[in-house]
């Protein structure tokens, strides 16, 4: 914002700091008086004059208005997405899982379509190369490794999604810690908890509910 209107520093310094500081609280930018100030500073910091430096201002303050109308545009798009993720059937049961909001959960459905095609949840893991596929060979058996076709945006949603639930208190961040002290580094445990917690999304669609951190009570028999 402060490059839209000074791009130079001989206009900086014209401008001074209390003018510059309200010119940048008017536009609602946030500190404005803290980039005031060392705006100012930096400006009195400068003594070269460069030729051509004028035009080089002027192209600098058109490309920074562009990055706003950039940015306005991009959230102009997070706001359709979440939208659109509003209205699909699955979205209050993804959404309801910590680790996925509106846009990691429309990923999660761009990557994997509809979730319910899946014949089981290790068909969804499997997809998502969180499954270790044997490489045996002749006598050779039990040998696994990490699978080398498999939808790297999908995992790479499952990955993101775990590592955020398991930032906060809660079975999920139990999970990773009890992975951990298993042994296994940062990015095992918290592919093990990605493959876990598909198996919990994947129960939650088979029954139509949405998440919680207690368990319902099964119904006793009669």
């Amino acid at each position: 914002m402060l490059l839209t209107g000074y791009a130079s520093p001989d206009r900086i310094r014209r401008s001074g700091q209390t003018r510059l500081a309200a010119w940048l609280r008017t536009r609602h930018v946030r500190g404005f008086a803290d980039v005031a100030a060392r705006a100012i500073a930096a400006a009195k910091a400068q003594s070269v004059v460069l030729p051509g430096q004028d035009l080089t201002a002027s192209i600098i303050a058109e490309l920074a208005g562009n990055v706003l109308r950039l940015d306005e545009r991009l959230k102009s798009l997070d706001d359709q997405i979440e939208e659109l993720f509003q209205q699909h059937p699955q979205a209050a049961i993804i959404q309801s899982m910590p680790g996925f909001g509106p846009f990691l959960g429309a990923s999660l459905l761009v990557g994997a379509g509809d979730l319910r095609a899946f014949p089981n949840a290790g068909h969804l893991a499997a997809a998502a190369g969180l499954v270790p596929v044997p490489n045996d060979s002749g006598r050779r058996t039990g040998n696994l490794h990490r699978p080398l076709r498999y939808s790297r945006p999908l995992r790479h949603v499952c990955y993101l999604s775990a590592q955020t639930s398991m930032m906060r208190a809660g079975p999920n961040r139990d999970y990773y810690l009890k992975k951990r002290a298993n042994g296994r580094t940062h990015s095992q445990a918290v592919i093990a908890l990605a493959r876990r917690r598909i198996d919990v999304l994947w129960a939650l669609l088979r029954e139509n509910r949405t998440w919680t951190a207690t368990p319902p009570q099964l119904a006793q028999a009669a």
